[in-house]
C-alpha cells in the first residue's frame, strides 16, 4: 500500500446513475434478505449512518457532503495549542452524549447475523464502540476508539473520562455551558477558548489525544492488513450507512470489486462505491435491519 493511500482522506463524490428514491422499508428488507441469504459470510462496513439513531450525528448529508464544518486535522492537532484548547473544551459538552449513546435497532440486528455465524468480520467507521456495547464480537474499530485517550509521547493510555474529570476541575467556567451535540464527541460550542486549560499527559507532560484516527492520519497498517484479510475470506461486502467518502473505508469495496466479491450497500442516500455495487439500498437503516430480523 502506497503511504498516499493510507490515509484518512475524501474527494468529491462520482456522478452515480443509482436510483434516487427511497425504498419502502418491506421491500428494503426483502431484497437484502436475499443478498444475506445467497451469501453466508459476510464482510460487513459500517458507518455513521448506523449510529444516527442512537443520538450520535454525523458529518455528511445525502449526497456526501458536508452537513458542518469538517472535523479536526490530525497535523493541527498536534502542532496548535489553541486548536487544543477548543478541541477538549467543547468536548467537555458533546463527549458525554456519545459516552452514553446505546445501541440502536441496527447494532442489534447485526449482533443477530453474527450469532447466526454469518459475519467474517464487523470493520467499524465509527469510534463509538455501540458495535460492543450491542454484544458484537467481531468488530475491527478502523478508526479508533473515542473511549480511551493516549499519550503521544510515552503512549500512556487511560479512560477518556478521566481526562474529563481533570478538565472539568481545572475549567470551571466551562462547566456551565451548553451547546448542540456534533459528531464524535464534539459540540457546536463558539465562544473564547484561550484560557482553556488543556490537560496534559501526567507521566511524561506529553499531548494527550483520543485514540481515534484524525483526518490527515494513517490508520495503522496493521488494522488494515487485518480487515483485508477477512475480506478475502468472505463471500460478498455489505455496507450499512456509510457515504464511503474517505478512503480508510473505500478502499475496501474498490478492492472487493477487483476480488469480483459481490457487494451491497444499505444507506439513507447516495455513496462513492455506488457504481461499484451489485445492490443498492437507499432506505431508512435501522427499520430495514429490524425488519429484515424480525423475518429471520
Amino acid at each position: 500500500m502506497r503511504a498516499a493511500e493510507s490515509g484518512f482522506r475524501s474527494i468529491a463524490m462520482p456522478p452515480s446513475s443509482r436510483d434516487p428514491r427511497v425504498l419502502a422499508v418491506g421491500e428494503a428488507a426483502e431484497r437484502l434478505a436475499d443478498f444475506i441469504d445467497r451469501h453466508p459470510r459476510l464482510f460487513i462496513l459500517t458507518g455513521a449512518g448506523i449510529s444516527t439513531a442512537s443520538g450520535i450525528p454525523d458529518y455528511r448529508d445525502d449526497k456526501g457532503g458536508w452537513k458542518r464544518r469538517p472535523p479536526v486535522q490530525h497535523q493541527e492537532f498536534m502542532t496548535r495549542h489553541p486548536v487544543r484548547q477548543r478541541y477538549w473544551g467543547r468536548s467537555l459538552i458533546g463527549w458525554p452524549v456519545m459516552q452514553t449513546a446505546a445501541p440502536n435497532a441496527a447494532h442489534q440486528a447485526l449482533v443477530s447475523l453474527e450469532q447466526a455465524g454469518r459475519v467474517s468480520a464487523l470493520v467499524s467507521q465509527n469510534v463509538d464502540r455501540l458495535h460492543q456495547k450491542a454484544g458484537s464480537q467481531q468488530v475491527v474499530d478502523l478508526h479508533g476508539r473515542a473511549d480511551e485517550v493516549i499519550c503521544m509521547s510515552c503512549h500512556y493510555r487511560c479512560p477518556r473520562d478521566e481526562v474529563h474529570d481533570r478538565s472539568r476541575l481545572a475549567n470551571p467556567a466551562f462547566s456551565g455551558y451548553s451547546a448542540e451535540t456534533a459528531p464524535d464527541g464534539d459540540a457546536d460550542l463558539e465562544l473564547d477558548f484561550s484560557q482553556f486549560e488543556v490537560i496534559d499527559c501526567p507521566q511524561c507532560g506529553g499531548i494527550l489525544k483520543p485514540d481515534v484516527v484524525f483526518f490527515g492520519d494513517n490508520v495503522p497498517k496493521t488494522r488494515v492488513e487485518h480487515a483485508m484479510a477477512a475480506l478475502e475470506a468472505s463471500d460478498a461486502v455489505l455496507v450499512i450507512g456509510s457515504s464511503l467518502m474517505v478512503f480508510s473505508g473505500y478502499r475496501f469495496c474498490r478492492h472487493a470489486h477487483q476480488s469480483n466479491i459481490p457487494m451491497a450497500t444499505l444507506n439513507l442516500g447516495a455513496t462513492r462505491a455506488d457504481a461499484l455495487m451489485d445492490l443498492t439500498l437507499n432506505a431508512p437503516i435501522g427499520d430495514t435491519l429490524a425488519s429484515w430480523a424480525l423475518s429471520r
